[in-house]
C-alpha cells in the first residue's frame, strides 16, 4: 500500500541511531459505543539519540495529526507529517522528549483498532491487532520490532465497560484506566480491548508463583464459553513451558479473549492474547475442533517467552517465532501429563505438513529464513513454511541434537536474551553450546534453501524374500518454474518402521523380532545411504520411510508396500503411521502420480476403519478438493456420486450422537445434489426426517442452508428465515454465504458489487461473502468474472487495506476455472500489470494451483477405470 511501507534498510538505520525508552499513550475513546470515525490519540515518547543533529522519523497512520512538539519545540504537522510519517529534524544527542496528538480511525478490517457492534446486544466491542506494524494506527510509534521500550496505557472509556491491556487491569476512576508501564516489549505486541465483554476468572499457582487468568468474551456467547475446559489447556501449557524453559512466565496476569470478526487464529499479545471467538462454540463440534483449540491456546502462551520475552531483531526471522510457538504447542499436547491429545504428532502431519508440503512447491517458495526486505514482504510471508516448515525443520533438530540437549540450549538462550532481540544465530549458538553438534551446516541447508527432499527405499530381497540389499535414495527435485535458489539434498535424521499384520488382532503392529527391532533410526546424507541393519532379515508387509515423521520430506512407498498399503491403510494400529500413509497419497494425487478415482477409491476402502477424527475430516476436505479440481471432467459427476453415497451410507450407519457421524453429515451436506439428497436435507432442517443421535443444531443447519441455496433450492426467503432464528454475528455471516452461493446472475453481480465496487463490508462478512461466491459447481456462471478479476484487482491491492485486499486477491481468483485460458489470461495481466513482489506473489501462488489442477486432470483421464 502506498506510503505505509518500511524497508529493512530504514529500520536498521533507525535502531543505530535510535534507543527508546518509554511510551505514555493517551486515547479518548469515550464515544466509541456511538462513534464510527475517530477518536483522540496523545502519545508521548522518551528516546535517546546517538547523534546531535540527525533526522528520522515515527510511524503514524492517522486521518489528522492535530500536534508534534519535540523537545518542547512545535513542528508544523502539515509539514513533517506525509506518507504514515512524521519527520524529527535536529534529534538531540541523548534524551529526546516527543508529543503527538492525532485522531485516528476506527477500523472493521480487524487491523488496528477494530470496532465491532453486536446485533444481539447492539453493544459495541472493540479490540487492537498490530501485528506487523498497527499500532501506528493507534498511536504514533517506531514501528519495527527491535525498538523495545516500556508502554504505559491511559484510557477514557464509556460507563460500564471493562478496559483490558498488557498490564493488570486497574480500578477505574471516573471512567479512566490508568495501567501501569509494561516491561520492555516490541510495539506489535501491545493490546488494547474495551467493551462490556463477559469474563470468568481464575489464578495459576505453583511453588508460590500466582498468575491471575482471565478468560473474557462477549455476552451474547457467554452461555457457550466453556472456560474451565479452556483454563485445564492453560495451566497444562504452563506448567510443561516453565518447566522445559525454566524461567518462569515473564508478565503479571495471563487474559485471554475471544473477539469478533478475528483475521487470524489468535495474536500472542503480551498477557493479553486475542483469540477468534469463533473458538467459543455454539453448537456440536467434533474432537478435533477442540484440538485445534487447544493447539492455538499453547501456541500463544508458547509465544509468550519465544517472541515477547525474547523477540526477533527484524522480520526475516518471523519464521523462529512462529516455528517455534508450533512445534512446542504440539510437543506440549504429546508429552504434557494428563494430556487429553498425546496423539497430537497425528494431528501435526496431517495438518501442518499438509500445508507445509503445498507451500513448498509453489513458484513462490523461500529458504525458511526468507530475505524480508520490507514490510510488504513480511506481509505476505505468514505462510505454511514459515509456520509448518518451520516446526517441521525444528522437529528435525530436535531429533538431530536431542530433546534434552535442545531445551538446555532454548533455556540458556532464554536467560541471555530476556527482554531482548535476537537472530537466529543466537538460538543455533545455544544449541551447538548445549549439544555439540556443529549447526552451521545444517542451518545452511535447511533454513537457507528451499524445496523438498523425496525419500525412497531401494529394497533387493531372495527368493525367501530376506532382504539382500537396502538403501535410503534422496532426490532433490528442481524447484517450482519461477522459485528462486536451486534444490538441495540435505541430512536427515529419520526412522524406518517395519510392519506386519498380526493374526489376532488383525492390525499393522511395528514390532520387534528376534531378527531385530521393528524400528531403528538413522541419519540419510547425500544421494543413497545403505541401510546394513536391515539385510539378512525377512522383509515385512510395510516398510515405511520417516516413520514417527522425524523429518520434512516427501516419502515414497515401494511397489510392494505400497499394494500392501493400498489394501490395509486403515489397519495401522497406530494413528501416525496412517496419517503419514494418507499423506502419501494425498502428495501423490496432488502431483499427478495417483489418479484421483484411485485416491477416491483408496480413501472409500479405508476411511471406515479410521478412528481420528482429524485425519477423518481432512480427508473430507481433500476427497471434496480432488474431485472438484483435480478429477477428469468427464468423470467428475461420477466421482461426485460415488462419493455422496459412501456419505449418506456412512452418516446413517455411523453410531449415533458420534463425531464421526457429525462429520459425516457435514460431507454429505457439501456434495448433496440430487433431488433425494436435497429433499433429505430439507427434512432434517423442518423435523420432516430424523437420523438416530443426530443433533441438527445451529452451526449444521446453516451447512445445510448454505448447500439448498447453492444449488438453487433455497432463495432470499428460506435464507432470511433461518436468519431470523438466529439474529447474531455469525447468523448475519452463515446468511451472506448463502445470498452470495446463489446460482443466478443477480446473486453473483450483487455479492461481486458489495466486495470489490465498494469497501464497506467488515472484514468477517466480506469473507463470507467471498466463500459463498465461489462455488465449484458454477462455472459458467462464474466464468464472466475472470476479466472483471483481472481487470479490478490492481485498483483493488492498491486502494485496501492488506487483509481486506489480500482476502479479495486470493478469495476471487478464478481458480475453479481450471484450463489453459487462465493461465493464459493470468500471464497476460502479471506481464501488463507490473504488479508489486506481494500482489505478484499471491497471483502467481493462485496460477500454480491451476496449473496443478491441470496435471492431476490429465492424469485422472489417463486412467483406465472409474
Amino acid at each position: 500500500m502506498p506510503g505505509t511501507n518500511l524497508t529493512r534498510e530504514e529500520a536498521q538505520q533507525r535502531a543505530k541511531l535510535l534507543t527508546v525508552d518509554s511510551y505514555e499513550i493517551d486515547l479518548d475513546l469515550s464515544g466509541a459505543q456511538g462513534e464510527e470515525g475517530t477518536y483522540r490519540s496523545v502519545t508521548t515518547v522518551r528516546f535517546d539519540s546517538a547523534e546531535t543533529g540527525a533526522e528520522s522519523f515515527i510511524d503514524l497512520v492517522a486521518p489528522a495529526v492535530l500536534e508534534v512538539t519535540l523537545n518542547g519545540d512545535s513542528l508544523d504537522p502539515a509539514e513533517v507529517f506525509k506518507d504514515s510519517r512524521i519527520a524529527l529534524p535536529g534529534i538531540l544527542e541523548g534524551r529526546n522528549v516527543l508529543r503527538v496528538v492525532a485522531d485516528c480511525a476506527y477500523t472493521n478490517t480487524g487491523e488496528g483498532l477494530h470496532r465491532f457492534v453486536d446485533p444481539v446486544d447492539q453493544q459495541a466491542y472493540l479490540y487492537t491487532q498490530f501485528e506487523v506494524p498497527d499500532a501506528r494506527r493507534v498511536f504514533a510509534s517506531f514501528e519495527q520490532p527491535d525498538l523495545k521500550a516500556t508502554f504505559q496505557f491511559t484510557v477514557k472509556a464509556p460507563t460500564g465497560w471493562t478496559v483490558i491491556s498488557n498490564s493488570p487491569t486497574p480500578e477505574p476512576k471516573d471512567d479512566v484506566w490508568v495501567f501501569e508501564p509494561t516491561p520492555r516489549i516490541s510495539t506489535y505486541i501491545t493490546a488494547l480491548i474495551l467493551g462490556p465483554y463477559h469474563s470468568v476468572h481464575s489464578v495459576y499457582e505453583k511453588d508460590g508463583q500466582s498468575v491471575p487468568l482471565g478468560i473474557y468474551c462477549r455476552p451474547s456467547l457467554a452461555e457457550f464459553l466453556d472456560s474451565d475446559a479452556i483454563f485445564e489447556v492453560t495451566r497444562q501449557g504452563f506448567e510443561w513451558f516453565q518447566e522445559k524453559f525454566d524461567y518462569a512466565y515473564p508478565f503479571k496476569k495471563y487474559d485471554q479473549l475471544f473477539v469478533p470478526e478475528f483475521n487470524a487464529g489468535a495474536m500472542e499479545n503480551a498477557g493479553a492474547v486475542t483469540i477468534r471467538d469463533q473458538y467459543v462454540f455454539r453448537s456440536k463440534v467434533t474432537d478435533a475442533a477442540y484440538e485445534v483449540r487447544a493447539s492455538t491456546i499453547l501456541h500463544e502462551l508458547a509465544h509468550m517467552w519465544f517472541g515477547d520475552l525474547v523477540t526477533m531483531e527484524w522480520w526475516n526471522d518471523l519464521w523462529l517465532n512462529e516455528s517455534f510457538a508450533t512445534y512446542a504447542e504440539a510437543a506440549c499436547q504429546a508429552y504434557a501429563p494428563q494430556s487429553r491429545w498425546p496423539h497430537s504428532w497425528t494431528t501435526f502431519a496431517n495438518s501442518m505438513k499438509t500445508w507445509a508440503y503445498r507451500q513448498d512447491q509453489l513458484p513462490s517458495t523461500h529458504p525458511i529464513m526468507a530475505e524480508i526486505n520490507d514490510l510488504d514482504d513480511v506481509l505476505v510471508n505468514f505462510d505454511g513454511i514459515t509456520y509448518a516448515k518451520g516446526a517441521s525443520v525444528l522437529k528435525q533438530l530436535v531429533a538431530y541434537v536431542g530433546e534434552d540437549e535442545f531445551f538446555q540450549g532454548v533455556q540458556a538462550y532464554f536467560k541471555r536474551h530476556a527482554f531482548g532481540n535476537t537472530r537466529l544465530s543466537d538460538l543455533l549458538g545455544a544449541l551447538e553450546e548445549t549439544s555439540g553438534r556443529d549447526l552451521k551446516t545444517w542451518s545452511k541447508a535447511w533454513l537457507e534453501t528451499a524445496g523438498i527432499n523425496v525419500l525412497r527405499p531401494e529394497i533387493e530381497t531372495d527368493a525367501n524374500g530376506v532382504i539382500t540389499s537396502f538403501a535410503v535414495r534422496q532426490e532433490a527435485p528442481a524447484l517450482p518454474t519461477g522459485a528462486k535458489g536451486e534444490s538441495t539434498l540435505r541430512p536427515h535424521r529419520i526412522a524406518i518402521g517395519l510392519y506386519d499384520l498380526d493374526d489376532d488382532s488383525g492390525k499393522l503392529l511395528r514390532e520387534d523380532s528376534n531378527e531385530g527391532a521393528g524400528r531403528i533410526e538413522l541419519d540419510v546424507e547425500g544421494e543413497l545411504t545403505a541401510v546394513p541393519e536391515l539385510v539378512g532379515r525377512r522383509r515385512p508387509a510395510v516398510i515405511l520411510l520417516n516413520d514417527d515423521d522425524l523429518s520434512y520430506a516427501k516419502v515414497r512407498l515401494d511397489e510392494q508396500s505400497l499394494a500392501f498399503v493400498t489394501e490395509h491403510l486403515g489397519d495401522f494400529e497406530s494413528s501416525l503411521p496412517r496419517a503419514l500413509c494418507w499423506a502419501s497419497a494425498w502428495d501423490m494425487t496432488r502431483d499427478a502420480e495417483l489418479a484421483t478415482r484411485d485416491y477416491l477409491s483408496l480413501v472409500l476402502s479405508g476411511i471406515g476403519k479410521e478412528s481420528d477424527i482429524g485425519v477423518v475430516q481432512s480427508l473430507h476436505r481433500q476427497v471434496k478438493l480432488a474431485i472438484e479440481l483435480y478429477a477428469d471432467p468427464t468423470a467428475r459427476e461420477a466421482l461426485l456420486t460415488r462419493w455422496t453415497d459412501a456419505t449418506l451410507a456412512h452418516l446413517k450407519s455411523a453410531a449415533g450422537g458420534s463425531d464421526h457421524q457429525l462429520a459425516w453429515a457435514r460431507a454429505f451436506a457439501a456434495t448433496a445434489r440430487t433431488p433425494e439428497q436435497l429433499d433429505l436435507l430439507e427434512g432434517l432442517l423442518d423435523g420432516r426426517e430424523t437420523i438416530e443421535g443426530l443433533a441438527v443444531d445451529t452451526e449444521l443447519r446453516w451447512a445445510f442452508v448454505q448447500q439448498l441455496a447453492a444449488v438453487g433450492r433455497f432463495d432470499e426467503a428460506e435464507i432470511a428465515g433461518e436468519y431470523d432464528r438466529d439474529r447474531t454475528a455469525a447468523g448475519e455471516r452463515h446468511a451472506a454465504t448463502a445470498r452470495s452461493a446463489r446460482p443466478t446472475e443477480e446473486a453473483k453481480s450483487e455479492a461481486w458489487a458489495s466486495v470489490v465496487e465498494s469497501d464497506k463490508l467488515p472484514n468477517a462478512v466480506q469473507e463470507a461473502v467471498i466463500g459463498g461466491f465461489v462455488q465449484t459447481g458454477q462455472r459458467e456462471l462464474l466464468a464472466p468474472y475472470t476479466e472483471k478479476y483481472f481487470a479490478a484487482v490492481k485498483d483493488v491491492w492498491d486502494s485496501r487495506s492488506h487483509e481486506m485486499a489480500q482476502q479479495i486477491v486470493v478469495g476471487l481468483y478464478p481458480s475453479v476455472q481450471v484450463s489453459e485460458e487462465t493461465l493464459r489470461r493470468t500471464d497476460e495481466w502479471l506481464a501488463s500489470a507490473e504488479p508489486g513482489p506481494a500482489l505478484r506473489r499471491l497471483i502467481s501462488e493462485s496460477r500454480a494451483g491451476v496449473e496443478r489442477a491441470l496435471k492431476a486432470q490429465a492424469a485422472d483421464a489417463a486412467a483406465t477405470t472409474l
